[in-house]
C-alpha cells in the first residue's frame, strides 16, 4: 500500500511538472527544464551520498573506532539481509540520524554524537534499524527523484515569474497562466514531496521495528530525538534544509509550523503506530525472541514506554 500510495504521489507530481511547463512556455518550456532536471538527476544519483555526507562534516567509523555502533549496525544488517554500509558519526549535539546512497550496495547510515550519547543501546538500535529500512527500501532514491521533480516545478515558475506573460502559442494563458504558475506550483510540488516523505517514514518504522524485534523502543527514541531536535539547533540542516526529510526526526529548529507542512508525519501518530504494532508482537509467543543482539557500550538504561501520543489531523 505504501509502495502503491508513493507512486502515485510521484505521477500526481510529474503531471503537475507537465501543467505548469504547458502554461509557462508550452511543449518546448517543459523539455528545456526536463533536460536540465535529468542531467541534475544524473549527477545526483551518482553523488548525492557523498554531497549528503560532506554537508554534515561526517567521518566514517569501523569496528575498531567505534565497535559498539559498528556492531549494532552490521548485526541490524545481517537480520535484514542487507550488505554492509558503510557507518558514519555527525559531530553534532543533535540526536538524529539519517540514511543515504543510491542503492543498498552504495549505502551509507549516519548517526549524531549527540543520538549515541543520549539514548540506550536498544533505542539506538531502533534508530538504525529504520534507516536500514530506508535503505531496504530504497527510499533514498525515491526521495531524490522526488525532488528532482519539485525542483523541475519550481524552475519553471521562476522563468514564469521573470519571463512570462506574453500570450501567444507558447503560454496558453499569457500572464494569468504565468502568474498562477509562479505562485501555486512550488507550494503544489512541496507539498507532494513532503506527502512522499511522510508515507516513507511510516514504512520505515514499521519495518524497522521488525528488523530490531523492539517496537517500543524505536517509539521510545522518537519521543527523546523529537523533544531535543526542537530546542538543540543543527547549524548544518538550517545551511541545507532541502536534506532534512532525509533525518529520522525533522532536524530544523523553530519550524513549527503545522503538520501540513512538515517533511515527517507527526511524531504522536509515528509512536501510536509504533506501540499498536508492540502490542501485536507482545500478544505472540516468544515476541522477545527475535530482537537483536545488543553489544555493550552504551550504557545500562532501559527502554521506557513514552507518553501516551496523541493522535493529529494529518499524521
Amino acid at each position: 500500500m505504501n509502495m502503491m500510495r508513493t507512486a502515485m504521489l510521484i505521477a500526481a507530481l510529474t503531471a503537475l511538472f507537465m501543467a505548469v511547463g504547458y502554461l509557462v512556455g508550452g511543449q518546448s518550456g517543459m523539455l528545456i527544464a526536463l533536460a536540465i532536471a535529468a542531467a541534475m538527476n544524473v549527477f545526483s544519483y551518482w553523488n548525492a551520498d557523498r554531497m549528503v555526507l560532506s554537508m554534515y562534516g561526517a567521518r566514517e567509523v569501523d569496528e575498531r573506532t567505534a565497535p559498539q555502533y559498528y556492531g549494532i549496525v552490521r548485526d541490524l544488517a545481517a537480520r535484514a539481509g542487507l550488505p554492509m554500509p558503510r557507518v558514519y558519526i555527525i559531530d553534532s549535539p543533535q540526536p538524529n540520524a539519517f540514511a543515504t546512497g543510491r542503492n543498498p550496495q552504495n549505502a551509507a547510515v549516519a548517526a549524531s554524537a549527540g543520538l549515541l550519547q543520549t539514548l540506550s543501546a536498544e533505542e539506538v538500535a531502533g534508530v538504525m534499524a529504520h534507516e536500514l529500512a530506508h535503505v531496504k527500501n530504497h527510499d533514498t532514491l525515491t526521495m531524490t527523484i522526488t525532488a528532482t521533480i519539485a525542483g523541475a516545478v519550481s524552475m519553471l515558475a521562476n522563468f514564469a515569474f521573470f519571463f512570462g506573460g506574453h500570450r501567444d502559442e507558447r503560454s496558453p494563458l499569457g500572464a494569468f497562466g504565468a502568474i498562477a504558475a509562479a505562485l501555486l506550483a512550488p507550494i503544489a510540488a512541496m507539498l507532494v514531496q513532503m506527502a512522499v516523505s511522510r508515507t516513507r517514514e511510516y514504512s520505515a518504522d514499521r519495518l524497522g521495528a521488525q528488523i530490531s524485534g523492539n517496537p517500543r523502543a524505536l517509539a521510545s527514541a522518537l519521543s527523546k530525538i523529537a523533544g531535543s531536535a526542537a530546542h538543540v539547533p543543527n547549524p548544518a540542516a538550517e545551511a541545507n534544509p532541502a536534506t532534512a526529510h532525509l533525518f529520522i526526526i525533522n532536524p530544523l529548529s523553530g519550524q513549527r509550523m503545522d503538520n501540513l507542512f512538515s517533511t515527517h508525519p507527526a511524531t504522536e501518530n509515528r509512536i501510536a503506530a509504533l506501540m499498536e504494532l508492540d502490542r501485536t508482537q507482545r500478544s505472540q509467543p516468544s515476541s522477545s525472541a527475535g530482537r537483536v543482539g545488543l553489544p555493550g557500550g552504551f550504557g545500562n538504561r532501559r527502554t521506557a514506554a513514552p507518553a501516551s501520543p496523541r493522535r493529529g489531523p494529518w499524521g
